[in-house]
């Protein structure tokens, strides 16, 4: 079960010390803030020591305080609307250097993407797209930009590929009215979590289809109908996600893919420059 940070500290206020209800108090109204300060800063804030601070993050089942930093980061990032996340991320990068700021930033999500990533599930999910009786991809929002490269990499390879399109409840479904045993769906989704893609998987699941979710979460809400969770770190660059981590995670999914379909591959992507030369589609005049 998912925890509710918020509601807890608010319920367990009245068995605090004075230090710590400071420190709930002050968490309560401002938590998006709170989520990025150090504890040092936190405690300078509310006027109780660093070592007040660590004690009520362990007082929370925490292991430290960077460990209920992150519980706080993942609230912001499910819970704050598009204008507030637009006050957060201008608070963290300051009057510095964006670009520098931003592109490091993406290079550290990448970094503790590949450590954390569960290698088996990549394998599986692999396996399970080569051998599919259909590849099912969806993505709802800005996820749907990675859901429409993801399919079209794949279908240069395959010729069952479906990218589902969401604009139309009622229409997704009918898009995969056909989905069942022997398919795969690929579910990609950050937060905000959109109820469509968590109703999408709910529906494949229950239709047998194997489901591949690529997210932020083991928390996330798509992630308990998935037979394989591949996780991608993922944050607020301003009103929107950062999605460089999970755009690698399929750039790594399409390779090893490919790989395996090399033979197939090759005779298709041959027929395909040759219909490309016949119709003129790429121009021959560049370099």
């Amino acid at each position: 079960m998912k925890r509710n940070l918020l509601k807890e500290i608010e319920e367990r206020m009245p068995t605090f010390s004075k230090g710590q209800k400071l420190i709930s108090v002050y968490i309560l109204d401002n938590y998006d803030k709170a989520a990025y300060m150090t504890a040092a800063k936190l405690g300078a804030i509310v006027k109780v020591s660093e070592s007040t601070v660590v004690r009520f993050a362990i007082e929370l089942g925490f292991a430290g305080y960077p460990e209920f930093q992150h519980s706080l980061q993942e609230i912001v990032r499910t819970k704050l609307t598009s204008f507030q996340r637009i006050e957060v991320t201008n608070n963290l990068i300051g009057d510095g250097d964006v670009l520098t700021k931003v592109l490091l930033s993406d290079t550290d999500k990448i970094k503790h993407t590949l450590e954390e990533i569960d290698r088996e599930d990549f394998e599986s999910a692999v396996e399970h797209i080569v051998a599919a009786r259909s590849i099912y991809v969806i993505g709802v929002r800005s996820s749907s930009s990675l859901a429409g490269f993801l399919a079209h990499s794949l279908g240069m390879i395959f010729d069952n590929v479906k990218l589902v399109q969401t604009a139309s409840g009622s229409e997704m479904f009918e898009q995969m009215l056909g989905i069942g045993e022997g398919d795969v769906m690929i579910a990609i989704s950050f937060p905000r979590y959109s109820k469509k893609i968590i109703n999408a998987v709910d529906f494949a699941k229950h239709r047998g289809a194997n489901v591949i979710a690529i997210t932020d979460s083991a928390a996330s809400p798509i992630a308990p109908q998935a037979s394989q969770i591949l996780l991608a770190k993922s944050d607020m660059a301003s009103f929107v996600d950062s999605l460089v981590a999970p755009l690698s995670i399929i750039n790594a999914i399409v390779v090893a893919v490919s790989r395996k379909k090399q033979d197939e591959l090759t005779v298709r992507l041959r027929k395909l420059e040759e219909i490309w030369d016949e119709y003129d589609v790429y121009d021959k005049n560049q370099g």
